[in-house]
């Protein structure tokens, strides 16, 4: 298969389910759709598979964006089962998110990986600063903004969420954080954008990707590896519930030191990656 030594492809297969553990593991417990995690592994996964560079985030955010969906709808259940779900700033986000991210796959589809990466690094970046500060007192407004700044929020959460691979919940948990609500409420929110990201986005993806299919691996449909998903998916899934548990029951400051330090992480490793 891709002709890999069946030694090399079993180190795979385990790599890939165990990518799938950590990421609906996240995906509970931070209201995210395992993005951070997935996309970094799968870059080292697709390397593995000398996928050329030119087209190796991108395949990597796509497939990423497709293994979000039953993450984040499992996710997203765990959390609404909690009641602590705003379910009136998912209703206002719906529109201008949905509508962002079909918009950020039509992007992808001529931005270099560069821009994919200093966009991850960014976001991923500002967030761990902000979580890891312990500085409750930093703060936008003691409340969110009305209709139209709620709706510009929408549209820069699924613009870089688009071009991240991610489920929108780190940046959603940022804004809401700095407009005064709780990180519990923050997290299980952004568990419910997951899913209104990763639907239009794995689609666009496989559009965008569609010209590129003479460069993909096989399995392929698209920028998104359907063995990726085969893998991840279901093992995801089946830990979100899990992840959702374990975040209502830490405290609050701790489940902000463990986001943060996660996205610092990822963020390290992304800049080792634009620098080496």
């Amino acid at each position: 298969m891709f002709g890999i030594p069946v030694g090399d492809l079993v180190t795979l297969v385990v790599a890939l389910l165990g990518a799938g553990l950590v990421t609906g593991l996240l995906a509970g417990m931070f209201g995210v759709g395992g993005g951070a995690v997935i996309v970094p592994v799968l870059y080292q996964i697709f390397g593995f598979l000398n996928v050329p560079e030119d087209v190796r985030m991108h395949l990597c955010v796509g497939t990423s964006l497709a293994i979000i969906i039953p993450t984040s709808i499992q996710s997203f259940r765990a959390h609404r089962a909690k009641g602590k779900v705003l379910m009136d700033v998912l209703k206002i986000w719906a529109a201008p998110v949905v509508l962002s991210v079909i918009a950020g796959g039509a992007i992808a589809a001529f931005a270099p990986a560069l821009v994919l990466k200093l966009v991850f690094v960014l976001v991923a970046g500002s967030n761990a600063i902000k979580l890891l500060s312990g500085r409750d007192d930093w703060r936008i407004s003691n409340d969110l903004p009305g209709p139209t700044g709620m709706r510009v929020y929408g549209i820069l959460i699924g613009l870089a969420s688009s071009l991240m691979g991610i489920g929108g919940g780190a940046i959603s948990n940022m804004i809401l954080s700095l407009h005064n609500k709780p990180i519990h409420n923050a997290v299980a929110t952004s568990s419910g954008l997951g899913v209104l990201i990763s639907v239009p986005g794995a689609l666009a993806y496989i559009a965008a990707g569609w010209p590129k299919m003479a460069l993909l691996p096989p399995l392929s449909l698209g920028f998104v590896s359907l063995l990726g998903f085969a893998l991840i998916a279901p093992t995801s899934t089946l830990v979100a519930p899990f992840g959702a548990k374990l975040a209502h029951s830490m405290p609050k400051r701790r489940l902000e030191v463990a986001f943060g330090v996660f996205l610092l992480l990822v963020s390290a490793r992304f800049i080792w990656g634009l620098v080496s």
